[in-house]
């Protein structure tokens, strides 16, 4: 099988969205830290480029969660296959996400941060998917809000390939 990409969001637009997000989370916490909690794999790429266009004291984590078991099915139970190394209790917290579209992830972790004591929460995310959303969560930060189409790019694998690609492609077959 042969995908082929189509580009859905260049390089240059990518960086000038993370650019404004940067400039509004450091406006929203002047005169504070926060802790970017990067949700792994795919967020990887995002939460990084984002640090560097924060301006107020940053720190980074790390956290992996599922909700496929062993499926390519989202089961909707939500575990944590990696816990965070730092303690987050008492801190600024912003969750960054890839994507967002069932939901059932960050509305798991919500409960999960304000169970650990957590100053603040927010959540923030490249991509959005408003058409697959089964559960309610407020999206503080939204790159872009995109349909439902399988992209891969910026972090965003398909069978693990496209993570590395500069852009947001979609895949066509």
């Amino acid at each position: 099988m042969s995908e082929n990409i189509r580009v859905m969001i260049p390089e240059d637009e990518l960086d000038r969205r993370i650019a404004e997000i940067g400039a509004e989370i450091s406006r929203d916490y002047e005169g504070k830290e926060v802790l970017l909690v990067c949700i792994l794999k795919g967020a990887a790429f995002f939460a990084c480029e984002l640090a560097k266009r924060i301006t107020v004291p940053v720190g980074i984590d790390f956290m992996s969660t599922s909700s496929y078991g062993s499926g390519t099915v989202s089961t909707g139970v939500v575990t944590i296959k990696k816990e965070m190394d730092l303690d987050p209790s008492g801190k600024n917290v912003i969750v960054v996400e890839d994507i967002i579209d069932s939901g059932n992830t960050l509305h798991f972790l919500l409960g999960y941060f304000k169970e650990r004591g957590v100053a603040s929460i927010k959540l923030c995310t490249m991509l959005d998917k408003p058409d697959r959303r089964e559960v309610d969560v407020k999206v503080d930060y939204t790159g872009f809000t995109i349909p439902d189409e399988f992209v891969v790019g910026y972090g965003l694998d398909y069978d693990q390939k496209y993570r590395n690609l500069p852009y947001i492609g979609v895949v066509e077959e």
